[in-house]
């Protein structure tokens, strides 16, 4: 299933009309696939699962700060909840809103003596209120309009930041090798060429991350380069 994109990729470059190689081999973008195929929808949630399990520990014992204050969080995109699970059990002040599609989140029930519940939605449409939004590997599976358009939703959602409001967003920033914290180019531009291949987003550097924060409506971010080629980025207006 995503193997075979690849094999599209000179098709794509000579076609305007697809949105990506997953959709001319696929006949639909990824998330429409996931949504209508039950097997591929297990087998995406599954590697999320793994992938966010590891950055769950790491984030819960190196970033316990950034939620300092904090008594509800919504994990927008959040999958089955395993990055919820790690920090509620980290933080048992904090109520945690796992937020994704309705066939994401089907069938899940309540955590933590009801700490971690599961709302499904759309989060181009609305995203449930709390003192901060997470944002986990998320972003960078959309292009700069639609990032636009998912943080001015993140942006209704949270108070200001002189009232504790923030979205915490864990993805790439990419480095260029004069940067003090400057990573594997071959990894990053591996993961860039995936997701033009899988996608419409892509990896983004810091001056495009500061972008598409300042078209969304925010005044100020800050980044902390704590979980290897993953940063934690705060974004407040």
């Amino acid at each position: 299933m995503l193997t075979l994109p690849w094999h599209s990729l000179g098709e794509w470059f000579r076609q305007s009309n697809a949105s990506t190689a997953f959709e001319i081999a696929h006949g639909d973008h990824i998330w429409g696939v996931a949504k209508r195929n039950a097997s591929f929808n297990d087998s995406f949630n599954e590697a999320m699962v793994s992938d966010t399990s590891l950055v769950g520990k790491v984030f819960a014992s190196a970033c316990m700060d950034r939620f300092s204050g904090l008594r509800s969080v919504v994990d927008v995109a959040g999958g089955t909840g395993t990055l919820a699970r790690a920090i509620a059990k980290a933080l048992p002040q904090v109520q945690f809103t796992v937020f994704d599609l309705p066939h994401v989140v089907e069938g899940l029930t309540s955590e933590e003596n009801g700490r971690i519940v599961f709302v499904s939605g759309d989060m181009f449409e609305y995203v449930p209120p709390a003192d901060a939004i997470l944002l986990t590997w998320t972003l960078h599976d959309w292009s700069d309009e639609d990032c636009v358009k998912i943080l001015k939703r993140c942006k209704d959602a949270v108070p200001p930041k002189e009232k504790g409001g923030k979205v915490i967003i864990i993805d790439m920033v990419m480095t260029s090798r004069e940067s003090e914290h400057f990573k594997s180019e071959e990894t990053q531009l591996f993961f860039d060429m995936l997701l033009m291949v899988l996608t419409s987003g892509k990896e983004r550097n810091e001056k495009e991350w500061s972008k598409i924060f300042t078209d969304a409506g925010y005044k100020e971010y800050k980044i902390v380069n704590a979980l290897g080629l993953r940063s934690v980025i705060e974004v407040y207006y």
